[in-house]
């Protein structure tokens, strides 16, 4: 009986415990922009409860008892344009935020509380996503992953093939945008990405990191260049100064371990580690491919002063992807026959130094990106001979960048000057079988150095009303690689923005710019057989230029509706001489695009409308969906006509809500439909020769129909809840995440396969044809997921 009621006290203890939700103190500081002096009097608030303070004279703010959650703040004083903060997340520990505000000095009469968290941008009015903490906490069926959680945005398609992040945005490659971590740029965010493009099938950064994320699909800003499609700017946290703390985290395909807090009075830190446990997830889903992976990330944040501070940071991830050959069955045989062993190391270091000198913010970026690549491939993976070997290529890409910039204000302007110059450095060794009209051997060794230049300035207005802004960008940039990339003026990108406040639910904005990219180095790099650098006089940069031109209406703080059309029109495209398609088309698939002879002749033109819906309540519900409808076309050249891009979805719609329970439950639904993509049907005639067969180990396309068949739309529905525990100094979290819980079905083509015997052994060798089978294809699976958390 003793025992009994021990065990019932102990129960009840612990019921206690769990549900007893502890509260804690939201502090902070809160400076100048310009001058980084504190301010007295400023009122603090916490968007969405009914919890404030006003700062003392030395800047400082507490609030007391706020129980955990995300939160915006939101900070207000007459002289001052209001602020609303990115989110934070209180947890187990109270939070300690800085706020910067800029002093308005036409302001006579008071102080306009504005605490929407829609906020608009000078430079990017249009065509710009702020991404906060909710979204990449709680998004179903992304599982914290930001190449996932963008794919509910308008303009950027989903892959529902083959497990990869693709980023495909309005019609754009996979090889088309640009990345950032705190201004240090990366040169891609997913592991096993595809050299020369960026998908993967897993993200590289650990969302325990990331503040929020500035997603441009047009609009870029002039500081930010090489990018067609689309910028993606991550914004990382900074460690805390009042205490270190630990969080574990068991995700989807990962298990990881993040630290954050401070080394001494001056330097907060951020780390992380994460090791996959992918392959075991593939292997009992019967998936053609293991892939392991080891990634790291760390952030260090000193600040000398008041005027002074440095930021350290690095990313790293080794990857490791094996062939599951036990998974043999006729679905994966095709992948099988073609996919290489694929080991994969990259990292990035980066330091940021910032100068506050009042009206002038300088800073200086530094920074060096490696990526090493190892592909291999032998016929029906039958390493024990090696006149087997298909494909064996070592590959490093290396870029040391500098960069300087300076932002000025002056009264209602805003004027951004900078200069930045990389070194950049690839070399490639590769043996491949290949067959054009006959079986040859591709065997060569290659080293390109790079030196780029480029220069770039924005000029930003705002009137004295905040309803009319003005921004006049211009950036150019330019190579020692060719004659032809060597002079600036061929590269001029100008870019202008306007937005205007029409009535106080409605503004009216648009954006026209051209813009510049450089081929990737797989394409510049690449020799013939005599050892020349084969498209140095072929190739340019590409080039697009944008229209964006949107209307939005919002109503209050939580609501917003914005419909936006966009054209673009590509120039200077390479264009494949063997396969006579673009290269903007490949990018979708593991291995390399680009090392292969190219000519910049080929053309493209994308457009469309989008359509976005948000509903916020803050701690209640997040809602938001889209509709995007628009074309994706190419062509060779001039003279030829414009046929479906790789890309060409036609449409795609997201909706995508959580809401909050009380409790700390969370239930999130996301729906998603994407329009069928064009495909080609196969040559049925050169994919059976031995010779030609044995060369890539799966069929050849049949180019002269190129993209003339297009598969059937898919929809898919997940789903996730989440639950959270908050004790007296630790949290701990779990999810269920179930995507695709219809088990939605896409059906491909038929693929073309050999079945390895020949039909004529007595012809000659270069005659002789595999008997072919065709096998059916489809894909789509519930894949459920459960995630833990616990933080300390």
């Amino acid at each position: 009986m003793k025992r009994l009621s021990a065990l019932l006290l102990l129960f009840c203890t612990a019921i206690n415990l769990l549900s007893a939700q502890p509260i804690h103190q939201v502090k902070g500081t809160v400076i100048d922009k310009n001058s980084r002096e504190p301010l007295e009097f400023i009122n603090v608030m916490i968007i969405g409860l009914d919890l404030g303070a006003v700062t003392d004279a030395e800047g400082h703010f507490t609030i007391e008892k706020v129980p955990p959650g995300i939160y915006r703040l939101q900070a207000t004083a007459i002289g001052y344009k209001s602020v609303t903060t990115p989110e934070y997340i209180l947890s187990t520990k109270n939070l300690n935020i800085s706020i910067e505000m800029e002093e308005n000095l036409t302001e006579l009469d008071g102080v306009t509380v504005t605490t929407s968290p829609f906020r608009r941008d000078v430079e990017s009015p249009v065509s710009l996503r702020i991404i906060g903490l909710q979204e990449i906490e709680k998004s179903p069926g992304a599982n914290r992953d930001i190449s996932r959680i963008v794919q509910s945005y308008p303009g950027v398609s989903f892959s529902p093939i083959g497990y990869r992040n693709d980023l495909i945005v309005r019609g754009g490659s996979p090889s088309e945008n640009r990345f950032y971590l705190d201004g240090v740029e990366i040169p891609n965010i997913n592991h096993f990405s595809t050299q020369g493009a960026s998908g993967g099938p897993v993200g590289i950064l650990n969302a325990d990191l990331i503040r929020e994320v500035n997603f441009y699909t047009g609009a870029f800003p002039a500081d930010k260049g090489n990018a067609l499609s689309s910028v993606l700017d991550f914004k990382l946290r900074d460690g805390d100064m009042e205490r270190n703390s630990v969080k574990a985290t068991l995700g989807a395909s990962e298990v990881s371990l993040a630290s954050n807090g401070h080394l001494g009075k001056k330097t907060s830190y951020l780390v992380s580690v994460r090791q996959s446990y992918l392959q075991f997830l593939f292997d009992m889903l019967g998936l053609p491919f293991l892939p392991t992976f080891t990634d790291a990330q760390f952030k260090i944040k000193t600040r000398f002063n008041a005027q002074n501070e440095l930021i350290v940071l690095g990313l790293g991830g080794i990857d490791k992807m094996k062939l599951n050959t036990k998974a043999d069955n006729e679905d994966n045989e095709y992948i099988l026959s073609y996919l290489p062993k694929i080991e994969q190391n990259t990292f990035t270091l980066g330091t940021v130094y910032r100068h506050y000198a009042g009206a002038h913010i300088q800073s200086v970026v530094v920074s060096h990106s490696y990526m090493n690549n190892r592909n291999t491939k032998y016929l029906q993976n039958d390493e024990s001979n090696p006149d087997n070997l298909m494909l064996r290529l070592r590959s490093t890409e290396q870029e040391t960048k500098l960069r300087f910039e300076n932002s000025s204000s002056f009264g209602n302007w805003r004027i951004k000057l900078g200069v930045n110059l990389d070194y950049s450095q690839y070399t490639n060794t590769t043996f491949q079988q290949v067959y054009t009209d006959r079986a040859q051997t591709f065997d060569y060794h290659t080293y390109l150095g790079i030196m780029r230049w480029g220069i770039f300035g924005t000029f930003n207005y705002t009137s004295t009303d905040d309803r009319f802004t003005a921004s006049l960008g211009l950036r150019t940039d330019a190579n020692n690689y060719s004659s032809a990339m060597k002079d600036l003026s061929n590269q001029l990108s100008p870019r202008l923005s306007l937005s205007y406040q029409l009535t106080d639910h409605w503004a009216l904005s648009g954006n026209a710019g051209l813009y510049y990219q450089l081929p990737p180095y797989t394409a510049l790099g690449f020799k013939n057989n005599n050892g020349l650098f084969a498209n140095k006089y072929t190739l340019q940069y590409m080039k697009v230029s944008q229209e964006s031109l949107g209307i939005t209406w919002r109503k209050g703080d939580t609501f917003e509706a914005s419909l936006e059309g966009f054209y673009k029109d590509y120039d200077k495209i390479p264009l494949s001489i063997v396969d006579n398609i673009p290269l903007a088309c490949k990018g979708n698939d593991y291995g390399v695009i680009g090392n292969e002879l190219l000519a910049s002749t080929a053309q493209g033109r994308s457009y469309g409308t989008e359509l976005l819906i948000k509903w916020l309540i803050a701690q209640k519900l997040n809602l938001a969906s889209s509709l995007t409808l628009f074309k994706s076309e190419y062509r060779n050249n001039k003279e030829s006509e414009y046929i479906a891009s790789a890309w060409d979805n036609r449409f795609i719609f997201n909706l995508r809500g959580t809401y909050y329970f009380p409790h700390q439950w969370s239930f999130g639904m996301k729906v998603s439909c994407i329009g069928g993509t064009p495909y080609t049907p196969y040559d049925t005639d050169k994919s059976s020769l031995v010779t030609a067969w044995n060369a890539q180990g799966k069929p050849y396309y049949d180019y002269t129909q190129y993209n003339k068949e297009r598969l059937p739309a898919f929809t898919q529905v997940d789903i996730r809840v989440d639950k959270t525990f908050y004790l007296k100094r630790c949290m701990l979290g779990f999810y269920i995440d179930l995507q695709n819980i219809t088990a939605s079905k896409l059906k491909q083509a038929d693929v073309l396969m050999s079945t390895g015997k020949i039909a004529n052994p007595e012809a000659p060798v270069n005659e002789q044809r595999y008997i072919m089978k065709a096998i059916k294809q489809e894909s789509g699976t519930l894949l459920p997921t459960l995630g833990i958390t616990f933080e300390y």
